[in-house]
Protein backbone atom coordinates (compact mmCIF):
# COMPACT_ATOMS: atom_id res chain seq x y z
CA UNK A 1 0.00 0.00 0.00
CA UNK A 2 1.23 3.39 -0.88
CA UNK A 3 2.07 5.52 2.08
CA UNK A 4 0.36 9.26 2.49
CA UNK A 5 2.44 12.09 2.37
CA UNK A 6 2.57 14.27 5.99
CA UNK A 7 3.32 17.84 6.60
CA UNK A 8 3.27 20.08 9.18
CA UNK A 9 0.32 22.34 9.84
CA UNK A 10 0.77 23.54 13.30
CA UNK A 11 3.58 25.06 15.92
CA UNK A 12 4.01 25.27 19.66
CA UNK A 13 6.23 26.14 21.85
CA UNK A 14 7.17 26.70 25.28
CA UNK A 15 10.57 27.47 26.42
CA UNK A 16 13.45 29.57 27.89
CA UNK A 17 13.25 31.56 24.72
CA UNK A 18 9.39 32.51 24.45
CA UNK A 19 5.98 30.97 23.60
CA UNK A 20 4.64 30.24 20.86
CA UNK A 21 6.10 29.98 17.31
CA UNK A 22 6.50 33.61 16.71
CA UNK A 23 8.52 34.21 20.03
CA UNK A 24 10.63 31.61 19.01
CA UNK A 25 11.56 32.16 15.30
CA UNK A 26 12.57 35.41 16.47
CA UNK A 27 14.68 34.41 19.08
CA UNK A 28 16.36 31.86 16.60
CA UNK A 29 16.87 34.68 13.85
CA UNK A 30 18.38 36.77 16.73
CA UNK A 31 20.72 34.15 18.72
CA UNK A 32 18.37 34.47 21.67
CA UNK A 33 20.32 33.47 24.99
CA UNK A 34 17.36 31.72 27.35
CA UNK A 35 20.03 30.87 30.13
CA UNK A 36 19.31 32.12 33.55
CA UNK A 37 19.87 31.69 37.13
CA UNK A 38 17.67 28.51 38.20
CA UNK A 39 14.85 29.96 40.61
CA UNK A 40 12.59 26.93 40.91
CA UNK A 41 14.66 24.38 42.96
CA UNK A 42 17.73 25.42 45.64
CA UNK A 43 20.96 25.01 43.16
CA UNK A 44 23.48 25.98 46.61
CA UNK A 45 26.50 23.80 46.80
CA UNK A 46 26.02 23.27 43.18
CA UNK A 47 28.72 24.44 40.85
CA UNK A 48 26.64 26.04 38.31
CA UNK A 49 23.55 27.68 39.15
CA UNK A 50 22.61 28.25 35.68
CA UNK A 51 19.74 26.85 33.64
CA UNK A 52 17.28 27.27 30.52
CA UNK A 53 14.18 27.91 32.74
CA UNK A 54 11.04 28.53 31.22
CA UNK A 55 10.07 32.14 32.92
CA UNK A 56 6.69 33.63 33.99
CA UNK A 57 4.96 30.77 32.48
CA UNK A 58 1.13 31.25 33.58
CA UNK A 59 -0.61 27.75 33.03
CA UNK A 60 -3.75 28.72 33.30
CA UNK A 61 -3.05 30.87 30.20
CA UNK A 62 -3.54 27.36 28.39
CA UNK A 63 -5.17 25.08 30.53
CA UNK A 64 -8.99 25.72 30.67
CA UNK A 65 -10.62 21.87 31.08
CA UNK A 66 -8.70 20.17 33.29
CA UNK A 67 -7.17 21.94 36.85
CA UNK A 68 -3.82 23.15 36.11
CA UNK A 69 -2.70 22.82 39.90
CA UNK A 70 -3.51 18.96 39.12
CA UNK A 71 -0.83 18.50 36.43
CA UNK A 72 2.87 18.82 36.96
CA UNK A 73 4.82 21.24 35.34
CA UNK A 74 6.04 18.38 32.32
CA UNK A 75 2.42 18.25 31.99
CA UNK A 76 1.57 21.83 31.92
CA UNK A 77 3.95 22.47 29.27
CA UNK A 78 2.70 19.71 26.69
CA UNK A 79 -0.67 21.23 27.10
CA UNK A 80 0.30 24.55 26.63
CA UNK A 81 2.68 23.76 23.43
CA UNK A 82 -0.30 21.36 22.10
CA UNK A 83 -2.81 23.79 22.48
CA UNK A 84 -0.10 27.01 20.87
CA UNK A 85 0.31 24.16 17.75
CA UNK A 86 -3.43 23.81 17.24
CA UNK A 87 -4.18 27.52 17.01
CA UNK A 88 -1.47 28.14 14.48
CA UNK A 89 -2.97 25.60 12.50
CA UNK A 90 -5.84 26.81 12.96
CA UNK A 91 -7.42 24.01 13.27
CA UNK A 92 -11.14 23.81 15.08
CA UNK A 93 -11.44 21.58 18.54
CA UNK A 94 -14.61 19.84 16.99
CA UNK A 95 -12.73 18.29 14.12
CA UNK A 96 -9.69 17.39 16.39
CA UNK A 97 -12.43 15.52 19.22
CA UNK A 98 -14.34 14.00 15.63
CA UNK A 99 -11.68 13.06 13.29
CA UNK A 100 -9.36 10.78 15.36
CA UNK A 101 -6.52 12.86 16.25
CA UNK A 102 -4.13 11.44 18.67
CA UNK A 103 -1.06 12.47 20.95
CA UNK A 104 2.31 11.17 21.20
CA UNK A 105 4.85 13.08 23.84
CA UNK A 106 8.15 12.08 24.25
CA UNK A 107 10.57 12.61 27.44
CA UNK A 108 13.22 11.88 29.53
CA UNK A 109 12.42 12.45 33.17
CA UNK A 110 8.38 12.73 32.43
CA UNK A 111 7.38 14.86 36.22
CA UNK A 112 10.84 15.22 37.55
CA UNK A 113 9.35 17.99 39.93
CA UNK A 114 7.03 16.10 41.40
CA UNK A 115 9.16 13.36 41.75
CA UNK A 116 11.57 15.28 43.60
CA UNK A 117 8.62 16.60 46.27
CA UNK A 118 7.57 12.74 46.39
CA UNK A 119 11.16 12.14 47.95
CA UNK A 120 11.54 15.20 49.95
CA UNK A 121 8.26 14.31 51.71
CA UNK A 122 8.55 11.10 52.17
CA UNK A 123 12.60 11.87 53.77
CA UNK A 124 10.78 14.69 55.59
CA UNK A 125 7.73 13.53 56.66
CA UNK A 126 7.09 9.51 56.07
CA UNK A 127 5.06 7.86 53.31
CA UNK A 128 1.83 7.96 55.45
CA UNK A 129 1.74 11.74 54.92
CA UNK A 130 2.33 12.00 50.87
CA UNK A 131 -0.22 13.82 48.91
CA UNK A 132 -2.28 11.40 46.71
CA UNK A 133 -2.81 14.28 44.30
CA UNK A 134 1.08 14.50 44.04
CA UNK A 135 1.64 10.93 43.55
CA UNK A 136 -1.18 11.08 40.73
CA UNK A 137 0.51 13.75 39.02
CA UNK A 138 4.04 12.31 38.84
CA UNK A 139 3.70 9.72 36.20
CA UNK A 140 5.29 10.08 32.88
CA UNK A 141 2.17 9.03 30.99
CA UNK A 142 0.33 12.02 32.22
CA UNK A 143 2.32 14.17 29.55
CA UNK A 144 0.25 12.83 26.89
CA UNK A 145 -2.93 11.56 28.64
CA UNK A 146 -3.26 15.48 29.83
CA UNK A 147 -3.76 16.87 26.03
CA UNK A 148 -5.79 14.67 25.07
CA UNK A 149 -8.32 15.19 28.31
CA UNK A 150 -8.13 18.79 27.61
CA UNK A 151 -8.44 19.08 23.94
CA UNK A 152 -11.11 16.09 23.49
CA UNK A 153 -8.96 13.97 21.94
CA UNK A 154 -9.54 10.19 21.32
CA UNK A 155 -7.32 8.81 18.90
CA UNK A 156 -3.94 6.71 20.27
CA UNK A 157 -2.22 7.92 23.55
CA UNK A 158 1.44 7.42 24.27
CA UNK A 159 4.28 9.02 26.05
CA UNK A 160 7.44 7.56 24.54
CA UNK A 161 10.54 7.70 27.58
CA UNK A 162 13.38 7.75 25.07
CA UNK A 163 15.30 10.62 26.70
CA UNK A 164 16.65 13.04 24.66
CA UNK A 165 15.88 11.94 21.70
CA UNK A 166 12.23 11.23 22.68
CA UNK A 167 10.50 14.01 20.83
CA UNK A 168 11.97 12.74 17.28
CA UNK A 169 11.04 9.45 18.59
CA UNK A 170 7.57 10.65 18.81
CA UNK A 171 7.48 12.36 15.38
CA UNK A 172 7.87 9.31 13.81
CA UNK A 173 5.59 7.74 15.69
CA UNK A 174 2.85 9.94 14.49
CA UNK A 175 4.43 10.49 10.86
CA UNK A 176 4.01 6.31 10.54
CA UNK A 177 0.16 6.62 12.34
CA UNK A 178 -0.56 8.76 9.31
CA UNK A 179 1.27 7.64 6.41
CA UNK A 180 0.02 4.05 7.06
CA UNK A 181 -3.57 5.89 7.01
CA UNK A 182 -4.32 4.74 10.67
CA UNK A 183 -5.15 8.89 11.39
CA UNK A 184 -5.46 11.82 9.47
CA UNK A 185 -3.58 13.99 12.57
CA UNK A 186 -1.77 13.69 15.19
CA UNK A 187 -0.11 15.91 17.91
CA UNK A 188 3.38 15.27 19.14
CA UNK A 189 6.51 16.20 20.53
CA UNK A 190 8.22 16.23 23.36
CA UNK A 191 7.81 17.90 27.01
CA UNK A 192 10.55 18.31 29.85
CA UNK A 193 10.90 20.03 33.36
CA UNK A 194 13.73 20.63 34.94
CA UNK A 195 14.46 18.72 38.58
CA UNK A 196 17.10 19.03 41.16
CA UNK A 197 17.71 15.14 40.80
CA UNK A 198 17.99 15.49 37.19
CA UNK A 199 20.20 18.51 37.49
CA UNK A 200 22.49 16.82 40.08
CA UNK A 201 22.94 13.91 38.12
CA UNK A 202 24.05 16.14 35.06
CA UNK A 203 26.90 17.31 37.81
CA UNK A 204 27.73 14.07 39.27
CA UNK A 205 28.81 12.95 35.40
CA UNK A 206 30.86 16.25 35.39
CA UNK A 207 28.81 17.54 32.14
CA UNK A 208 27.43 20.61 33.53
CA UNK A 209 29.00 23.91 31.97
CA UNK A 210 29.65 26.79 34.75
CA UNK A 211 28.10 29.86 32.75
CA UNK A 212 27.07 28.44 28.98
CA UNK A 213 26.89 26.07 26.69
CA UNK A 214 29.02 26.44 23.87
CA UNK A 215 28.46 23.83 21.12
CA UNK A 216 31.35 22.69 18.93
CA UNK A 217 33.58 25.61 20.72
CA UNK A 218 37.56 25.06 21.16
CA UNK A 219 36.87 25.68 24.90
CA UNK A 220 33.68 24.32 25.47
CA UNK A 221 32.89 22.77 29.14
CA UNK A 222 30.04 21.41 29.12
CA UNK A 223 25.87 21.62 28.78
CA UNK A 224 22.89 23.29 30.23
CA UNK A 225 19.94 21.67 31.87
CA UNK A 226 16.82 22.90 30.49
CA UNK A 227 12.83 22.26 30.01
CA UNK A 228 9.83 23.11 27.93
CA UNK A 229 7.98 21.63 25.44
CA UNK A 230 7.75 21.75 21.78
CA UNK A 231 4.43 20.13 19.76
CA UNK A 232 3.85 20.06 16.17
CA UNK A 233 1.06 19.37 14.26
CA UNK A 234 1.20 16.92 11.57
CA UNK A 235 -1.49 16.10 8.86
CA UNK A 236 -1.90 14.14 5.97
CA UNK A 237 -1.21 16.07 3.11
CA UNK A 238 -4.95 15.35 1.84
CA UNK A 239 -6.25 16.22 5.28
CA UNK A 240 -4.61 19.38 5.08
CA UNK A 241 -5.29 20.27 1.41
CA UNK A 242 -9.11 19.48 2.15
CA UNK A 243 -9.54 21.61 5.35
CA UNK A 244 -7.42 24.63 3.70
CA UNK A 245 -4.75 24.34 6.23
CA UNK A 246 -1.74 26.27 6.07
CA UNK A 247 1.25 23.80 5.43
CA UNK A 248 4.69 24.54 7.17
CA UNK A 249 6.86 21.40 5.53
CA UNK A 250 7.00 18.02 4.85
CA UNK A 251 8.36 15.83 6.87
CA UNK A 252 10.02 13.39 4.27
CA UNK A 253 11.25 10.38 7.02
CA UNK A 254 13.22 9.25 10.03
CA UNK A 255 15.39 7.33 11.06
CA UNK A 256 16.14 4.58 14.14
CA UNK A 257 18.83 2.61 15.92
CA UNK A 258 20.62 2.29 19.12
CA UNK A 259 24.06 1.80 19.95
CA UNK A 260 23.82 -0.69 22.10
CA UNK A 261 27.13 -0.24 23.62
CA UNK A 262 27.39 1.84 26.39
CA UNK A 263 25.11 4.19 28.55
CA UNK A 264 26.20 7.54 28.37
CA UNK A 265 29.22 7.48 25.44
CA UNK A 266 27.87 8.07 21.84
CA UNK A 267 29.02 5.69 19.13
CA UNK A 268 30.29 7.71 16.04
CA UNK A 269 29.12 4.75 13.79
CA UNK A 270 25.91 4.26 14.72
CA UNK A 271 25.26 7.41 14.63
CA UNK A 272 26.45 7.75 11.14
CA UNK A 273 24.77 4.29 10.19
CA UNK A 274 21.30 5.82 11.51
CA UNK A 275 21.62 9.01 9.08
CA UNK A 276 22.05 6.65 6.88
CA UNK A 277 18.72 4.82 8.15
CA UNK A 278 17.19 8.00 7.87
CA UNK A 279 18.12 9.22 4.24
CA UNK A 280 17.16 5.87 2.81
CA UNK A 281 13.73 6.38 4.45
CA UNK A 282 13.27 9.77 3.47
CA UNK A 283 14.37 9.24 0.07
CA UNK A 284 17.11 11.61 -0.16
CA UNK A 285 20.77 11.87 -0.61
CA UNK A 286 23.65 12.87 1.52
CA UNK A 287 24.58 15.78 -1.06
CA UNK A 288 20.37 17.10 -0.78
CA UNK A 289 20.79 18.06 2.79
CA UNK A 290 21.34 21.52 3.18
CA UNK A 291 21.37 21.93 6.55
CA UNK A 292 21.78 19.99 9.97
CA UNK A 293 19.93 20.92 13.20
CA UNK A 294 22.83 19.17 15.51
CA UNK A 295 21.90 17.26 18.80
CA UNK A 296 25.56 19.39 19.92
CA UNK A 297 25.16 19.09 23.84
CA UNK A 298 28.50 21.23 24.19
CA UNK A 299 30.01 18.44 26.11
CA UNK A 300 33.25 16.94 24.29
CA UNK A 301 32.08 13.15 23.83
CA UNK A 302 29.10 14.33 22.07
CA UNK A 303 30.30 17.58 19.49
CA UNK A 304 33.22 15.03 18.60
CA UNK A 305 30.86 11.92 18.05
CA UNK A 306 28.58 13.93 15.94
CA UNK A 307 30.98 15.63 14.36
CA UNK A 308 32.78 12.85 13.08
CA UNK A 309 29.65 10.82 12.24
CA UNK A 310 28.49 13.77 10.02
CA UNK A 311 31.38 13.56 8.03
CA UNK A 312 31.87 10.09 7.80
CA UNK A 313 28.39 10.15 6.19
CA UNK A 314 28.78 13.55 4.06
CA UNK A 315 32.31 13.67 3.48
CA UNK A 316 34.02 16.85 2.70
CA UNK A 317 30.79 18.24 1.46
CA UNK A 318 29.49 18.57 4.99
CA UNK A 319 26.38 20.98 5.17
CA UNK A 320 25.97 23.96 7.96
CA UNK A 321 25.93 22.41 10.89
CA UNK A 322 24.37 24.64 14.13
CA UNK A 323 23.33 23.79 17.54
CA UNK A 324 20.43 25.83 19.15
CA UNK A 325 21.32 24.40 22.40
CA UNK A 326 23.51 26.96 22.46
CA UNK A 327 20.52 29.15 23.13
CA UNK A 328 17.68 27.38 24.83
CA UNK A 329 19.93 24.72 26.75
CA UNK A 330 19.30 20.97 26.80
CA UNK A 331 15.42 20.44 27.16
CA UNK A 332 16.04 16.70 27.24
CA UNK A 333 12.62 15.06 26.00
CA UNK A 334 11.91 18.04 24.45
CA UNK A 335 15.10 18.64 23.11
CA UNK A 336 14.60 17.66 19.35
CA UNK A 337 11.42 18.39 18.95
CA UNK A 338 11.98 22.11 19.41
CA UNK A 339 14.85 21.37 16.75
CA UNK A 340 12.51 19.98 14.66
CA UNK A 341 10.31 23.16 14.89
CA UNK A 342 13.43 24.94 14.33
CA UNK A 343 14.16 23.03 11.31
CA UNK A 344 10.65 23.90 9.86
CA UNK A 345 10.76 27.77 10.85
CA UNK A 346 14.56 27.63 8.86
CA UNK A 347 12.48 25.89 6.26
CA UNK A 348 10.15 28.51 6.08
CA UNK A 349 12.03 31.84 6.57
CA UNK A 350 15.29 31.09 4.76
CA UNK A 351 17.48 31.02 7.43
CA UNK A 352 19.92 29.14 9.61
CA UNK A 353 19.52 29.67 13.16
CA UNK A 354 23.05 30.27 14.86
CA UNK A 355 25.48 28.53 17.47
CA UNK A 356 26.18 31.41 20.13
CA UNK A 357 29.11 31.59 22.16
CA UNK A 358 31.41 30.44 20.16
CA UNK A 359 34.60 32.49 20.51
CA UNK A 360 36.92 29.24 18.54
CA UNK A 361 35.37 26.50 16.51
CA UNK A 362 36.90 23.33 17.32
CA UNK A 363 39.05 22.30 13.89
CA UNK A 364 38.84 18.55 15.90
CA UNK A 365 35.44 19.12 14.70
CA UNK A 366 35.50 20.44 11.27
CA UNK A 367 32.13 21.74 11.06
CA UNK A 368 30.58 24.79 9.83
CA UNK A 369 28.84 25.53 12.98
CA UNK A 370 27.23 28.99 12.36
CA UNK A 371 28.90 30.97 14.74
CA UNK A 372 26.71 33.35 16.88
CA UNK A 373 24.70 35.05 13.70
CA UNK A 374 21.42 33.30 11.63
CA UNK A 375 22.67 33.14 8.40
CA UNK A 376 20.01 33.69 5.12
CA UNK A 377 19.82 30.51 3.74
CA UNK A 378 18.13 28.71 0.46
CA UNK A 379 17.05 25.73 2.53
CA UNK A 380 15.19 22.96 0.94
CA UNK A 381 16.14 19.49 2.81
CA UNK A 382 17.04 19.51 6.53
CA UNK A 383 18.29 17.30 8.84
CA UNK A 384 17.10 16.86 12.41
CA UNK A 385 19.51 15.04 14.81
CA UNK A 386 18.66 13.63 17.92
CA UNK A 387 20.80 11.00 20.13
CA UNK A 388 20.18 9.94 23.68
CA UNK A 389 21.38 7.99 27.10
CA UNK A 390 21.62 4.12 25.91
CA UNK A 391 22.27 4.94 22.28
CA UNK A 392 18.54 5.91 21.33
CA UNK A 393 19.36 7.60 18.15
CA UNK A 394 16.77 9.46 16.14
CA UNK A 395 17.08 11.32 13.00
CA UNK A 396 14.14 13.22 11.46
CA UNK A 397 14.33 14.13 7.54
CA UNK A 398 12.02 17.54 6.67
CA UNK A 399 11.87 19.49 3.32
CA UNK A 400 10.32 23.21 2.80
CA UNK A 401 6.76 23.19 1.05
CA UNK A 402 6.36 24.17 -2.22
Amino acid sequence: MQSRRVVVTGLGVVSSVGFGSVEFAKALRNGKSGISKISIFDTTNFPSENGGEVKQFDPRQWITSLNPKQLGRSSQFAVAAAKLAVEDADFPLSLLTNNGCGVCVGTTEGESQATDHIYEKWVEEGPENLDPELIACSTADRLSVSVALELDLHGECITLSNACSAGNYAIGHAYDLISSGETDCMLCGGSDSMGRKTFAGFHRYGAVAPQICQPFDQDRQGMMTAEGSGMLMLESLDAAVARNAQIYAEVLGYGLNCDATHMVAPDQSSIANCMHIAHRNAGVSPEEIDYISAHGTGTRANDLAESSAIRQVFGDSTPPTSSIKSMLGHAMGAASSLSAIACVIALRDGFIPPTINVKKTDLECGLDCVPEKSRKADLRIVQNNGFAFGGNNAIVILSRWH
